[in-house]
């Protein structure tokens, strides 16, 4: 791939990221890990601590300390300043805010004088209630105007967010996985996982296996699983579900868990967890577009999600019959996995199909390449006129065969 350069140098793009574990930090890692290999200088301000300042000084990029709480208060201010003179010290090209707090905080310091994409990887106005959430979708409303580009990770962001009259420069690129990491895990990858990983080793082969890997929080939903459980287990008697993850609600949950639930805590590498399950389960109250799902179907396995944002776009075609559950509905949820984990004839489908549609629409080498397509059109050509790449780049807006890829090219201005 070759060189991004302006002006006889590098590029540089500086990525802004509150969440430093998750599914966020896991994009903004594959992300500025392709990135930085294709010859974009790339610089990471975080937050200390979590995975993603190690994971991306390891591609090469520059890290920055950004101390900043996960929800906006009155340390805001001082976040904002600090951010500000990292961002006049590196001197970028491009500024790339991820999730709502850098959303936040980046287009305060900015104010559009750098070219800014706001990543909002679900809305905040849809995490929050009463008068909250209407604080948080007047700031977006406002702070629309200081991005170059709001990108979202599915069409139905973008619905939400121009529904709940965000007048924005809008575009779509759906979320990607590393289909050779996340890669197709066989019977012998589920009996080996099981064996190695400690809280499995005392179950039998046969144990039916629910896995949910995710932040413990409400926004996850893994309190909706918990209650819709003790359903499940009374129709598949011995079956056992595993929370993979940690977080804020981790207590409560505990509390709420049926007997034989497994806590597993945070893990640093989740493939193998995908691969001791027979089903996985994701029950999230919003997003926008989950990364766990997508992983568990590059490993072939079948997921089941609650019906938000992105939900319909990440599944295998016809499976929204078999997968997709109201959210914060236990009750369906408990008839949705009971029936899949007595027919596995279906899971094995289903979990063949996944493969292949994550393999051919998510993978997150085009997704990266949608994103640097994305930025040479908003900074414009450089001195030298486009390479390849850049005349390569429309490809990268379908799969195989001109089917839909990751990029789905929706950018339109809207005008109040």
């Amino acid at each position: 791939m070759p060189q991004h350069k302006r002006e006889g140098r590098r590029l540089t793009v500086l990525h802004i990221s509150q969440p430093v574990d998750g599914g966020v930090a896991r994009v903004v890692t594959d992300l500025v890990y392709a990135q930085a290999h294709s010859g974009l200088r790339t610089v990471v301000a975080c937050p200390p601590g979590g995975m993603l300042g190690e994971a991306v000084a390891a591609s090469g990029a520059r890290v920055l300390s950004w101390p900043a709480r996960r929800a906006p208060g009155p340390r805001l201010p001082g976040e904002t300043g600090r951010l500000a003179r990292l961002i006049r010290r590196t001197a970028p090209d491009l500024v790339h805010a991820h999730s709502a707090k850098a959303g936040l905080a980046a287009r305060l310091a900015v104010r559009g004088r750098i070219p800014t994409v706001f990543q909002p990887h679900a809305w905040s106005f849809e995490a929050v209630d009463g008068a909250t959430a209407g604080l948080a979708l007047r700031w977006e409303r406002y702070a629309a105007r200081w991005a170059a580009c709001v990108l979202c990770v599915s069409e139905d962001e973008l619905r939400r967010g121009r529904d709940a009259g965000l007048a924005a420069h809008w575009a779509v690129i759906r979320n990607g996985v590393d289909t050779g990491r996340f890669r197709l895990a066989d019977a012998a990858a589920r009996a080996r996982a099981r064996t190695e990983l400690a809280p499995l080793r005392t179950l039998l082969p046969q144990t039916p296996l629910v896995v949910c890997v995710g932040r413990l929080c409400r926004q996850k939903g893994q309190d909706v699983l918990l209650r819709a459980w003790s359903r499940v287990v009374a129709r598949v008697p011995g079956a056992r579900l595993v929370l993979v993850g940690d977080g804020p609600d981790r207590d409560a949950l505990r509390r709420l868990a049926p007997h034989g639930t497994l806590f597993a805590g945070e893990a640093a590498d989740t493939a193998p967890w995908y691969a001791a399950a027979d089903l996985v389960v994701l029950p999230s109250r919003w997003e926008g577009m989950a990364l766990a799902p997508l992983e568990a179907m590059a490993c072939g396995r079948p997921v089941v999600v609650s019906d938000v944002a992105g939900a319909r776009e990440s599944l295998a075609p016809d499976h929204a019959p078999h997968c997709l559950v109201p959210p914060d509905h236990a009750d369906a949820l408990a008839r949705v996995l009971t029936a899949l984990l007595l027919d596995q004839r279906l899971r094995d489908t289903l979990g063949r199909q996944a493969y292949e549609h994550v393999r051919a629409a998510h993978d997150v080498g085009r997704t990266a390449e949608a994103v640097s397509g994305l930025y040479r059109e908003l900074l414009g050509p450089s001195p030298a006129g486009p390479g390849p790449q850049d005349r390569a780049a429309p490809d990268a807006r379908h799969g195989p065969g001109g089917r839909p890829g990751p990029f789905t090219d929706r950018r339109e201005h809207i005008r109040r």
